[in-house]
């Protein structure tokens, strides 16, 4: 498999710049494009998926250039777990954007959608520092198109507040780069933790600082309390394949505080002790409270969606700041779970939306929709799943997040957060599903407004979309039923996490070519570009490839 870890940043790549420059008036010839490549990738990520589930750590040197000087790609479990997800959430949201016609209702969609995919994956895979903002700012780009696709004052209204926000995110990420390149000189990921272990306590304030920045800037993509003012509007306004792919998106910022946090300022160096470890547990618990506070606040059904979203990754985050095995594994668990859950309740808003026969879908009466009781159905299972309550996947996971908290030392607090919390979601739902199914059933029983409450007929919502839908739902069943299995995988994942040492020799050991003094000399003798797959049993076992499929 040694190319095959560069191919999930390169197809959609070229499928995006194919489409944009050949197919850009065929949305026939782009769909079929865009789900034939959105397949690929899935096949691909669970290829990547099972190579590394054995423990085996990939490298791939782009140009063959050897680690800290070349740019590298690692396939770890982490990684290619949030690959894997990633591309499982991709194509049922491709297909409702098809399924519904969203993406005829503007220009571009499916090329911006696959550089999205891009990015994504790219800042799942990279070894490097610098490399994670590129793929970042590639994300982000493709993202602001996707976010005012098919126009609207409020949604560029809302697009504008995102993008904003998400300039300011990169800019303290770049401060934060420069000063760790001035303080280290370097920006791989896997060089900077050995650097970084080395330095004594007293000469480390730029590394404080810089740790510091980081975790403001993971925290504006995770959209943690205080830096979450983005998000209700922007996931709300966006359309609902968009909102729905930006499940994984919040993702992407939980993934860099677990990678950066465990790798290269792990809970025990001593430079940056109590940086991040004593106050990101209470911004993950008021994080909570500010969300599901704000689903019962909410008076639009897409806004109490978006506002469940901030309540999950406080929850996720709060398992994070535990720094333990345990704590890692249930967040990732949560994670899963989440990014299924929201995805499938923005798209089962946008199925509402058109077929209630009012303007929004804000919780005001309206008459009943045709095909009710399925869209009842669904809307029931999705809120049980993101509620948590029992049987499905959110009950786990937050029974996974209580047992890993008992030993933090705010136990209670978080048990106390994450009850109450779950309690209140449960209010807010049960409240949108009374206003908008319960009361237009009641109404339509009402004699005297029986004409004016005929059924109103679906538009723009065929059996493609409904089935993307019904898909999710059965991803939250099936990752239910597979708990056991899917919980030891996850605990091996941060087991591996928490002993970082293969991914260190396997990134500094892998020969490649190497800066000399005239910058030319090829020290192995390889062509352009190289991959490695190792089980990393130490770094003598790293110098060489094990497998190469």
């Amino acid at each position: 498999m040694t190319h095959w870890l560069i191919l999930p940043i390169v197809l959609p790549a070229m499928l995006a710049a194919f489409m944009v420059l050949s197919a850009r008036y065929h949305l026939l010839i782009q769909r079929a494009l865009s789900v034939a490549g959105t397949l690929g990738l899935l096949m691909l990520a669970v290829g990547l998926f099972w190579q590394a589930s054995d423990g085996t750590v990939s490298l791939y040197q782009l140009g063959n250039w050897a680690a800290p000087f070349g740019i590298v790609l690692v396939a770890d479990r982490l990684s290619t777990l949030m690959v894997l997800l990633t591309c499982v959430l991709a194509v049922p949201v491709l297909l409702y954007a098809i399924g519904s016609g969203w993406d005829n209702r503007g220009r571009h969609f499916h090329p911006l959608f696959q550089f999205q995919l891009m990015g994504i994956l790219g800042a799942f895979l990279t070894g490097d520092a610098f490399n994670l903002f590129v793929f970042f700012e590639v994300l982000l780009i493709a993202s602001y198109g996707l976010m005012i696709h098919a126009g609207g004052q409020r949604r560029l209204r809302a697009g504008t507040q995102y993008v904003l926000y998400n300039l300011l995110g990169s800019t303290l990420f770049l401060f934060a780069l420069g000063t760790i390149y001035a303080e280290t000189g370097t920006l791989n990921m896997a060089d900077l933790a050995m650097r970084v272990a080395t330095l004594d306590a007293g000469d480390g304030a730029g590394i404080r600082v810089a740790a510091v920045l980081l975790l403001l800037v993971f925290a504006v993509k995770a959209a943690i309390l205080p830096l979450h003012f983005w998000l209700p509007a922007s996931y709300a306004e966006a359309p609902a394949p968009v909102a729905a792919l930006f499940a994984i998106m919040t993702k992407v910022g939980a993934y860099c505080i677990i990678r950066f946090y465990t790798l290269v300022f792990p809970p025990d160096l001593e430079i940056t002790q109590g940086l991040f470890d004593v106050w990101l547990m209470p911004a993950a618990l008021l994080t909570v409270t500010l969300g599901m506070a704000g689903v019962l606040g909410a008076k639009r059904a897409d806004r109490m969606v978006a506002f469940s979203v901030i309540g999950s990754m406080g929850m996720l985050l709060a398992a994070v700041s535990v720094f333990t095995p345990s704590g890692i594994s249930a967040a990732l668990y949560y994670a899963i779970h989440s990014t299924f859950a929201a995805a499938a309740l923005f798209m089962l808003i946008d199925v509402i939306r058109s077929r209630r026969g009012v303007a929004d879908v804000a919780f005001v009466d309206a008459p009943p929709m045709a095909g009710g009781a399925l869209v009842a159905g669904m809307f029931f299972v999705a809120a049980i799943a993101m509620t948590g309550l029992p049987p499905l996947s959110g009950f786990v996971g937050k029974l996974l997040i209580l047992d890993a908290a008992r030993s933090a030392d705010l136990m209670w607090w978080v048990w106390a957060t994450i009850l109450g919390g779950s309690l209140i979601a449960v209010v807010g739902f049960s409240r949108a599903g009374s206003q908008i199914f319960w009361k237009a059933h009641q109404r339509a029983e009402t004699p005297a407004e029986d004409a004016a409450a005929a059924p109103v007929a679906p538009e723009g919502q065929g059996v493609l979309a409904m089935v993307s839908v019904g898909s999710l739902l059965a991803l939250l069943v099936a990752l239910t039923v597979a708990a056991g299995p899917v919980t030891r995988v996850l605990e091996a994942t941060s087991a591996q996490l928490f002993n970082p040492e293969r991914y260190l020799s396997i990134v500094l050991t892998t020969p490649g070519k190497e800066i000399t003094d005239d910058h030319a000399e090829d020290t192995h003798g390889e062509a352009d570009g190289s991959g490695y797959a190792t089980d990393g049993q130490g770094a003598d076992a790293a110098a060489a490839p094990e497998k190469d499929h």
